[in-house]
């Protein structure tokens, strides 16, 4: 049976260019799925302008409430919410996040059978499609934009400027590093982003032990682990299972890389009740030497203690005052300075969104023309077209209103 897939116009505020599919990538969709049909709403913000959809056979509309399956990146407004239809997006909801509880409960209301991008996984829980490494490329980007402003050693154009990754490339070729530490944590997607700035750069990457010992007459990185963050509190052997399971037998080691580290790049994820990577009381000793914080992971008022709040594209960095625990300019003497924009891949659309195309159509398209033989579908669906949530979601249900 033909379904009729719909890709949306982004409309949250600030405007987000990215797309679920290129116009390249659609044409790889309808030669691939015989049944799939592509219609495109028209957009005056997304990086792929709409003569490029058209150019590529496909229909670009203003009108595409008669489609099936709605395609989105970012949250979709109450208001623009069709009633009765299948939505893909983020909606920021899965952690009974305030803010969009009102979004959640319009869905449930509108009989919405809702799958969010988020919660599109195998059996064992792992993400299978996300944006994490352009989170991941940009932040560690802007975090070397950071140094360059701040201490007038050279000036990196703004990412949402630049056509694509290659140019980003290409202005990280013009620039040269004093001899920094760098220490990055995490070993996910948007770690591996990061690193590969790093690993563009030719900045040497050093073991722990040497990194914490030695001084070098260039810059290096450290990529650290929660094993070489955190430590037992009764000083027994590290137990990763533990750990996750539960982290209340474990203390924050992370100030042995504070006092080595000229800049931190966050890419970690962080665990609920774990303990903080730096507070504020660390921050405040002699002896801490970070003045430069990437904060990708982004997480606020929580792990990194100089993050207070989440920066925009548009103004990007803030300055942490480790005295007053207080919010300063940027190039405030004695302060740190924070890069922790919420949306680092806006600012990289066009491979962003060809990397995010290329992880749906491979991991989640086959799902609706092989009766989801996987489980793709079925896993990731949060709400019923009968305004329900799906059993799996079940634990929403107080965050949405209420038991039944």
């Amino acid at each position: 049976m033909p379904i009729k897939f719909a890709l949306i116009k982004e409309r949250k505020t600030p405007p987000d260019r990215r797309v679920v599919f290129s116009p390249n990538k659609c044409q790889k969709v309808i030669d691939f799925f015989s049944e799939a049909k592509i219609i495109v709403e028209s957009s005056d913000v997304r990086f792929f302008k709409d003569e490029a959809y058209i150019d590529n056979g496909f229909e670009v509309a203003k009108d595409v409430s008669d489609c099936d399956v709605f395609l989105g990146v970012k949250e979709v407004p109450i208001n623009a919410l069709i009633e009765n239809k299948k939505y893909f997006f983020f909606s920021h909801t899965i952690k009974h996040q305030p803010y969009n509880r009102g979004l959640l409960q319009a869905i449930l209301q509108k009989k919405i059978e809702f799958y969010d991008h988020e919660t599109i996984v195998k059996e064992n829980g792992a993400r299978l499609i996300g944006f994490g490494r352009y989170a991941g490329l940009v932040g560690a980007y802007n975090t070397f934009r950071a140094l360059g402003l701040r201490d007038n050693l050279f000036d990196l154009p703004k990412v949402e400027n630049l056509h694509d990754f290659s140019e980003m490339k290409q202005e990280l070729d013009k620039i040269k590093l004093p001899p920094i530490k760098i220490v990055l944590t995490g070993k996910g997607k948007v770690a591996k982003g990061a690193k590969e700035i790093l690993d563009h750069l030719k900045i040497k990457k050093v073991k722990v032990k040497n990194y914490l010992s030695k001084t070098y007459k260039k810059p290096v990185f450290c990529l650290i682990d929660i094993k070489h963050y955190n430590k037992r509190i009764d000083g027994e052997k590290f137990d990763k299972k533990e750990f996750y399971t539960d982290p209340s037998n474990y203390k924050s080691d992370f100030i042995r890389f504070a006092k080595v580290s000229d800049v931190f790049i966050a890419g970690h994820f962080y665990g609920e009740n774990a303990p903080y990577l730096f507070t504020r009381e660390d921050a405040k000793q002699l002896d801490f030497k970070i003045r430069i914080v990437g904060d990708i992971s982004c997480d606020i008022d929580g792990p990194v203690a100089s993050t207070l709040r989440a920066s925009t594209i548009a103004d990007p960095f803030y300055g942490y005052d480790p005295q007053t625990e207080k919010e300063v300019a940027y190039n405030s003497k004695g302060s740190i300075i924070v890069m922790a924009v919420d949306n680092l891949p806006c600012e990289l659309p066009k491979d962003a969104s060809e990397g995010f195309g290329k992880m749906f159509f491979n991991q989640v398209m086959p799902a609706f023309f092989n009766n989801d033989e996987g489980g793709i579908l079925e896993r990731a669906r949060i709400t019923t077209h009968k305004g329900k949530l799906t059993e799996r979601f079940s634990y929403l249900q107080d965050y949405v209103g209420g038991k039944d």
